[in-house]
């Protein structure tokens, strides 16, 4: 195998480029040469990691990386089975700087042993976004009719929409090509708005890839499952569909996927109207999912993808089959609650209107659906008016007389006009520099009553994130990156220094799987095996988690994390921690003791667990350790 990663550095304002080699030993991915490169250029890095196109399971993931426009620090995204069609092109990476002068696709071919083919096409992007499937998909549809069949075989696309202009968190889209067919597979880099950074930064709105080299990757599966035999005493297959089960279908819960998965355990835990379920009580919370998820919402879900096994791969072959659908519609459980239970969505077919919008406008599913539900809550207080936010009626929030089809669709409809609203040149509330930005603003005008319901996590001047969809402490931590997998997002209560300590180790694991470009979905064995892989096939496991160790605190130090600012936030963890007494019947001295500090006052307590959780994090990520 090569003993150097090989980077594509390509200048948009010029179509110039080389090809810069990377000792691996000195780097070992797309993260940790992602972030010398970011560091560096300011660049949007795209690129897959040692094992891609590999015998190994999961291993084909694309990861982007670079200063994300929305978070504010550096950031890491990542997109499944876009890196197997990369790999012809005989690279690992592709470093994007400068700016293209207008709109333009970014071409990459490589035909035999030719060098890398590279241009760059200005489009005229408004009108192609206008156009057909409309965002995203007319422009997918665009670029695959215009260069499509300069390929010796089917290539992979990714597009931006309109949001990665007017907004700070658009995403990145693809979909799988097969037999020259566009497929209906969204996958996406949208956490951390990178296609934000792709439009806006670099000018390029859609790259095409593909090629016919051939390189020599590890196939020999002999050897794979001697390692798997000796650490799970099972065979590679088998242990990774044992891993994967949840993402395929697991037979304890006769349903499959995060959406089936995580609606059927959620129960209590579950969040709805904008957080406000956490102000119920646990039999309030308990018969909402009852009645409107598992008697409806997960029922649909169930009759419609699990039962007929609709249900497809990222682009790789891969055993989990995670990506469950109905017809040309995605569901993941994520997406599907921002843009669901929490905007008062209750309905697959209102759940499906309003996040196809979303995607085809481009935007990050659940950042915009964090904010969407913020909005609705304070059109349903009264703290912002219908003709402020660009829509013509109010949600319909009325839990106990609640239409699951009738109200869900009218939510969902207001969603959208929302979303209209919003991504605009000229738009009703601006986005352009995000949505803490735009609360800040709006609070200077309306008193902090409009920030107060927005849950994010807050990093730097400007950045933030919509945290993921957990009722746990973990998702509202300061990390230096939030919104991914990057801290213990369990449900159990931790004692929060003791949570930084967790969080650190969490992050570093992830690191692993990010920087050799392998799903988390594989991460019952990935983890650990991974480095076992770089030391028998490349001699480094010892440099290479010396070096996820070094990423991980270099990361770190570019921590600017903030002190959550709205009180649903501080209210999010204060009745986390009385439901885990309450409900939970947990009894320990130290959850007694936060629940006492709250009582006494929320905003003191809140800021001690805060950085009681910042401490921990240090302890573990300090650069001198």
């Amino acid at each position: 195998m090569e003993s150097t990663l090989r980077v594509l550095l390509v200048d948009a304002g010029t179509a110039f480029y080389r090809v810069n080699r990377y000792k691996v030993g000195e780097f070992f991915g797309p993260v940790d040469l992602g972030l010398h490169l970011s560091g560096r250029h300011n660049s949007l890095n795209f690129g897959t990691g040692l094992f891609c196109g590999s015998i190994f399971p999961g291993s084909n993931r694309m990861i982007f990386s670079g200063f994300s426009p929305s978070w504010g620090g550096f950031y890491i995204s990542s997109m499944g089975g876009a890196g197997l069609v990369f790999d012809n092109l005989g690279i690992n990476m592709v470093s994007l700087v400068g700016k293209a002068a207008t709109p333009s696709v970014l071409v990459l071919n490589r035909v035999h042993g030719e060098e890398v083919q590279v241009s760059v096409h200005p489009v005229d992007v408004q009108k192609i976004w206008g156009e057909g499937r409309g965002g995203v998909y007319s422009l997918m549809d665009y670029v695959f009719e215009r260069w499509g069949g300069e390929y010796p075989s089917d290539p992979r696309i990714l597009t931006a929409g309109p949001a990665a202009l007017y907004t700070d968190s658009g995403g990145i889209c693809s979909v799988p090509i097969r037999k020259g067919e566009l497929t209906f597979v969204d996958t996406w880099a949208g956490r951390g708005g990178l296609g934000s950074k792709m439009a806006r930064e670099h000018g390029i709105v859609a790259v095409i890839y593909g090629g016919s080299y051939v390189d020599e990757d590890f196939r020999n599966r002999t050897v794979a499952d001697e390692w798997f035999q000796g650490r799970f005493k099972m065979r590679m297959a088998a242990k990774d569909m044992e891993a994967t089960t949840k993402y395929r279908f697991d037979p304890k819960f006769g349903t499959g996927g995060t959406f089936g998965v995580n609606y059927t355990t959620l129960k209590g835990r579950m969040l709805s109207f904008n957080y406000r379920s956490i102000f119920w009580s646990e039999p309030e919370r308990l018969a909402l999912h009852k009645r409107l998820v598992v008697d409806h919402y997960l029922k649909q879900f169930n009759e419609e993808t699990i039962e007929p096994k609709q249900q497809k791969n990222c682009g790789e072959p891969c055993a989990a089959v995670c990506k469950k659908l109905n017809g040309p519609y995605k569901k993941d459980y994520e997406p599907y609650q921002t843009m669901g239970p929490l905007c008062g969505v209750f309905d697959q077919r209102a759940a499906e209107l309003l996040n196809h919008h979303a995607d085809m406008l481009g935007y990050d599913a659940i950042s915009i659906g964090g904010v969407l539900s913020w909005l609705m809550e304070c059109l349903v207080e009264g703290i912002l008016t219908p003709e402020e936010c660009g829509v013509t009626a109010l949600p319909r929030w009325d839990v106990e007389n609640f239409d699951v089809v009738e109200d869900s669709m009218h939510n969902a409809r207001i969603g959208v006009a929302l979303l209209d609203a919003l991504t605009s040149e000229h738009p009703v509330l601006d986005l352009s520099e995000g949505a803490r930005k735009l609360g800040r603003h709006l609070s200077r005008e309306k008193g902090m009553k409009v920030l107060d319901p927005f849950v994010y996590v807050a990093f730097g001047r400007k950045g933030w994130m919509v945290p993921n969809q957990y009722w746990a402490s973990g998702p509202l931590s300061p990390m230096a990156i939030m919104g991914k997998y990057y801290m213990h997002y369990g449900s159990d209560f931790i004692p929060p220094r003791l949570l930084g300590n967790m969080n650190a180790e969490r992050f570093k694991h992830e690191l692993v799987l990010d920087n050799l470009g392998i799903c988390r979905f594989h991460r019952g064995w990935a983890e650990e095996l991974g480095p076992q892989f770089v030391g028998e096939l490349f001699g480094v496991k010892d440099a290479f988690m010396e070096r996820i160790s070094k990423t991980a605190t270099r990361i770190n130090s570019r921590n600017a994390s903030v002190f959550w600012e709205s009180e649903r936030n501080m209210d999010f963890i204060f009745a986390f921690l009385k439901r885990h007494r309450d409900v939970e019947g947990n009894t320990s001295e130290e959850l007694a003791h936060w629940i006492a500090r709250f009582e006494e006052n929320k905003r003191e307590a809140a800021l001690e667990f805060w950085y009681e959780i910042h401490k921990g994090i240090h302890e573990k990520l300090a650069e001198f350790l």
